[in-house]
């Protein structure tokens, strides 16, 4: 009878053990999409395919353990076998493998090698908004075609975290977070971001050890990764809960939300997280999965756009104290590669295996160039600034803080100009008066073609009359916001699909419009700073268009219309078709800008010029194209040339 009891008393402990266990895991369902090993396959260090197997199976299985402990429904499978709607049946999908594509990379050159079209290999849909937790480079890997914010801006990311929102949800539970802060020297790299943009910081940062693995001690290690802080709080939908110990700037975002997408950056397995880092991960599962059935709105599209804080570093960069400092760390580079080459030389001759590193600076000149001056330094950091200032410091300063309201990305990436359109309106583009002022103009009829510009500029809205635009900004106005990591854009904050305004596709309509320019023979250069093409474009409704591109070489431009003040000549197209043809309405002419106070006005840029013909005659077509083209100094003589087609 005893015996009995002792085995009932037994049995009711092990079910009282597992009721307590059972209530501490909490009620979120999560897919782990696995298979990437627990090694750096990224840093150049060479690893056996058997020793990856080996260890992306050892980490699944360290995931696997940690996840069941803390959720009552867990699935892990790798990420071979993940399709998207899987994601469907959990609350979460914790992305720790690349799955397989849905839609390949896409990438396209023209005659010269250069890049004329790409897409990022996709692995989800872009309307995907079930929650998702990803673990370092996967934040790249899964978000980069939808367009998150947690981008690959260093795979440098360390064991340490810091500068942590104390009060987020992921620090306060479900599952207790003991934090053990301790002050530590602050990371190198972050002075000099903080130098560039205006900022001191003290010698040691508040720090928390997040996993027990450093790529910095044990070199085979997997890095974590860091995103780009420029531009990823200018949405609503995104917050940077901590930064992290890193090779960036001190606010390079370690640990993030963007809409349904959380970044967790550091890249250790459960096996080497902190017990602290354990319950934060576990809470950020348990925080993401919130935001379920809900999307980004703000798409980084382009993961090289520049924003405002661009305008900061290249005004320190154009800084005599940034010229100086570039010559100093030249000359450290260049000692450091000699000091590292005797010693591999050393080792060579005393017949000693060398590193990979070693043998790399093994192969590099030690022998310093020559180190610019000033002007031969600004001549090559900005050289169509530099045709106007010369070697005047202070004027690049004045430049970078008058016209900072006006500036707009340019179509190389990280680039910023100014936007004339915007600087002759004289309203900010992140001033939301500037859509007002446009829409004034559209309704009295005041320069249309400028207020189409910029509206189509700055928003993803695409209105025919007036008053649709009207009806849009009155009904959204206080929910518009500005993105610049989003692509300098107006959007609106809402979750609704249905309200206009914050559709990319618009873009991507632009974009094969833009995929349709002709051909150029040859790229423009400072001795030929123009270059002509034409094609002949077959439109939707089967009509026919001839297309005139100019391309006009950076810092130069050609004329639009000239006042009586002005000598130049303005640009001209005369078109000669074969018999059956004629040309149909007028000549669609491209954006231009003002040329200082008079009426003359100019083409810079990538320009195309339209002309719509009718008939089904054959033949050739001809076009002949007059233009000067000038900088800010100097002007070309008058130029003419006849450019040629197939009807």
């Amino acid at each position: 009878m005893n015996m009995k009891r002792i085995i009932l008393s037994a049995l009711l402990c092990v079910f009282a053990m597992q009721c307590v266990l059972a209530q501490g895991k909490q009620p979120v369902s999560v897919l782990y999409v696995g298979g990437s090993p627990e090694l750096d396959v990224v840093g150049g260090v060479e690893v056996d395919s058997a020793t990856l197997a080996r260890s992306a199976q050892a980490r699944m299985a360290s995931f696997a353990k940690f996840l069941k402990s803390r959720f009552r429904k867990v699935k892990v499978i790798d990420a071979k076998e993940y399709l998207p709607s899987m994601s469907d049946a959990y609350d979460v999908t914790v992305f720790d493998g690349r799955p397989r594509p849905i839609r390949p990379e896409v990438r396209e050159f023209d005659a010269q090698g250069r890049i004329t079209k790409y897409e990022p290999v996709a692995y989800l849909p872009d309307d995907f908004d079930r929650a998702a937790l990803c673990i370092a480079n996967a934040s790249e890997d899964i978000g980069r075609s939808i367009g998150t914010k947690c981008d690959w801006f260093c795979l440098c990311l360390d064991a340490d975290a810091l500068g942590w929102k104390k009060d987020h949800p992921i620090f306060q539970g479900p599952f207790k977070v003991k934090i053990q802060p301790e002050m530590k020297p602050t990371p190198p790299m972050a002075f000099e971001y903080a130098e560039m943009d205006g900022y001191t910081l003290p010698a040691e940062t508040e720090m928390w050890t997040v996993q027990t693995k450093s790529y910095t001690t044990d070199r085979s290690y997997r890095i974590g990764m860091v995103s780009r802080p420029e531009g990823f709080l200018d949405s609503p939908e995104a917050e940077v809960i901590s930064s992290g110990a890193c090779a960036k700037s001190i606010d390079a975002v370690a640990i993030g939300r963007h809409g349904n997408f959380f970044h967790w950056g550091f890249s250790a397995s459960p096996d080497y997280l902190t017990e602290a880092g354990k319950a934060a991960l576990a809470n950020a599962i348990v925080y993401i999965s919130k935001f379920s059935g809900q999307h980004i709105i703000a798409r980084k599209l382009d993961e090289t756009i520049a924003t405002r804080k661009s305008v900061d570093r290249s005004k320190f960069s154009a800084s005599r104290k940034a010229w100086q400092e570039s010559n100093e760390a030249h000359r450290r580079f260049y000692q450091s590669v000699d000091s590292v080459k005797k010693v591999a030389l050393a080792k060579q001759e005393q017949g000693q295996e060398l590193d990979a590193t070693e043998k790399i600076y093994l192969s590099m000149d030690s022998r310093q160039p020559k180190e610019p001056t000033y002007a031969e330094y600004m001549k090559q950091r900005f050289p169509a600034l530099y045709h106007v200032f010369g070697d005047d410091a202070t004027e690049y300063q004045r430049y970078f803080d008058k016209n900072r309201d006006w500036f707009h990305p340019t179509a190389e990436g990280y680039d910023l100009d100014i936007d004339e359109d915007v600087r002759t309106l004289g309203i900010a583009n992140n001033d939301k008066h500037l859509l007002d002022s446009c829409i004034t103009m559209l309704e009295k009829g005041v320069e249309p073609e400028l207020a189409t510009r910029v509206l189509h500029r700055y928003t993803l809205c695409r209105f025919a009359a007036p008053a649709e635009w009207r009806d849009w900004y009155d009904t959204y106005r206080d929910k518009l916001f500005f993105t610049e990591a989003g692509g300098w854009l107006w959007l609106v904050d809402t979750q609704d699909h249905s309200v206009p305004g914050n559709d990319y596709s618009v873009l991507k309509a632009a974009g094969q419009d833009e995929a349709k320019k002709p051909a150029l023979a040859q790229d423009t250069d400072e001795k030929n700073p123009v270059a002509l093409s034409m094609d002949v474009e077959t439109l939707a409704d089967g009509s026919r268009e001839l297309v005139v591109r100019m391309k006009v070489h950076t810092g130069y431009h050609t004329y639009a219309q000239v006042s009586e003040e002005d000598p130049f000549l303005p640009t001209e197209l005369e078109f000669s078709l074969p018999e059956g043809c004629k040309l149909e309405g007028d000549l669609i002419t491209p954006a231009f800008t003002q040329l200082g106070a008079t009426k003359t006005t100019i083409y810079t840029g990538d320009c195309l010029f339209r002309q719509k013909i009718s008939g089904t005659g054959k033949g050739e077509v001809k076009c002949t194209v007059s233009y000067q083209c000038c900088d800010n100094s100097i002007c070309f003589p008058p130029a003419k040339k006849t450019l040629t087609a197939q009807l």
